[in-house]
């Protein structure tokens, strides 16, 4: 008998009807002999209704306070399906993060988990229920109610299958897998069966939105097969794993991007020992993420020095970087917020040589010229104009023959 972990979002259990149908999905799994625990978001929307009233009474909510309030939502979720299964004769027993003592650190609104307490989960288990725990939250050792920040149900779902070492975890969504790319952007776009945890991470911090990357981190260090798939349709969904030393890896997984980008240049600065520190510390002092860096070789004494940041950060980063100019007496500063990031990922990268050329080729033939370029073992990133970003992904999507079945 398998152990399995669900988890749904607020999309699957936006309504009663709608959570009727999840308890039918459980029903299902527990039919075929698993034993089940369930994990629930917040019905779709109830979150950010929560957080508007909060706003109306505060500007500034306290923290705690707001964790109190937006933890509400869970429990909601959790007593319905409970009562879904109890009327269809499967019983079954919901807890909020507390009750299971999912213990976490103190950050109210971005708490990390700390230790589990699968105690009550597994007596429950064994005495035939199904345990509905709710996502999203926690205590401190003080008692006090925490959350884990967007998305962090997931990590709870990820979690307590690593805490009770489950088969698997099963992540419900609206979308029925991974693909190897937007299939808004490119139809012919093609359902992974399986990908790596680290290409999955690197999807989801390049721009996929499948995942929380936080939960893809705790599934990789636990080794907790993940499989997502949809609440809406039946389907084999896709496994995320470890890298099968025997299994024949394509090349190129899946292409990521990212539309939230924006590049900043502070050209003619004086080329000299600590002037990317003199540039990158007051814009890292400011809580601004930066991600891909240049620095032009050196000409006159002088360099340029380039890197984009997410492009909500963009007008906050132009301030800090024209007065850094003035304080180095650089030549000028100027900006771009119309870019995007398009990146190739994929673990085949690390022995197949010609990715990036192939790459290159294709976009040269669209006439799309890369600004930038960013690489790493297992991906190939580049900075072009925004206004190429479609015909870009399709062009790559194409070259490297990703919407063809695979061994994957």
């Amino acid at each position: 008998m398998a152990l399995i972990v669900q988890k749904y979002g607020g999309t699957s259990v936006g309504d009663v009807e709608r959570i009727e149908n999840v308890a039918e999905k459980v029903i299902s799994a527990r039919d075929a002999g698993h034993d089940i625990v369930v994990v629930v978001s917040a019905m779709s929307g109830e979150t950010n209704r929560l957080i508007t009233l909060a706003n109306q009474i505060s500007e500034r909510p306290d923290p705690r306070e707001m964790d109190v309030l937006v933890s509400t939502g869970e429990q909601v979720t959790i007593a319905l399906l409970s009562m879904a299964l109890n009327k269809r004769g499967y019983p079954a027993r919901s807890y909020t993060g507390g009750q299971v003592h999912i213990r976490t650190d103190n950050a109210h609104n971005k708490a990390r988990i700390m230790d589990i307490d699968e105690t009550k989960v597994r007596k429950d288990l064994d005495a035939g229920r199904v345990v509905v725990v709710a996502g999203f939250q926690g205590v401190d050792e003080q008692g006090n109610i925490t959350t884990l920040g967007r998305g962090g149900s997931d990590t709870t779902a990820v979690a307590l299958a690593a805490a009770l070492k489950a088969d698997e975890c099963q992540i419900y969504t609206d979308v029925d897998g991974v693909y190897t790319t937007d299939p808004r952007v490119v139809p012919t776009a093609r359902r992974l069966e399986r990908i790596t945890f680290e290409e999955m991470l690197e999807m989801a911090s390049l721009g996929s939105k499948v995942l929380q990357i936080r939960s893809v981190e705790f599934a990789g260090k636990y080794n907790v097969p993940l499989r997502v798939l949809s609440s809406f349709e039946d389907g084999p969904g896709t496994l995320i794993s470890y890298e099968e030393q025997t299994m024949e890896q394509p090349v190129i997984s899946g292409i990521a991007f990212n539309r939230d980008e924006a590049k900043l240049t502070i050209q003619g600065v004086p080329d000299q020992p600590g002037v990317a520190y003199n540039i990158l510390g007051p814009v890292s002092a400011a809580n601004i993420e930066v991600d891909m860096i240049i620095q032009n070789v050196g000409a006159d004494g002088t360099t340029d020095f380039t890197f984009t940041v997410h492009r909500n950060d963009f007008q906050k980063a132009i301030t800090i970087l024209e007065q850094i100019s003035k304080d180095l007496g650089a030549r000028e500063v100027n900006g771009d917020e119309s870019i995007v990031k398009i990146s190739l990922v994929g673990v085949g990268m690390r022995s197949h040589a010609g990715v990036a050329s192939t790459m290159f080729e294709a976009l040269s033939k669209e006439g799309i010229n890369i600004r930038m370029i960013s690489t790493s073992e297992i991906k190939i990133s580049v900075v072009v104009d925004e206004k190429y970003l479609e015909l870009g992904v399709r062009a790559l999507h194409g070259a490297f023959n990703l919407e063809q079945a695979s061994g994957k």
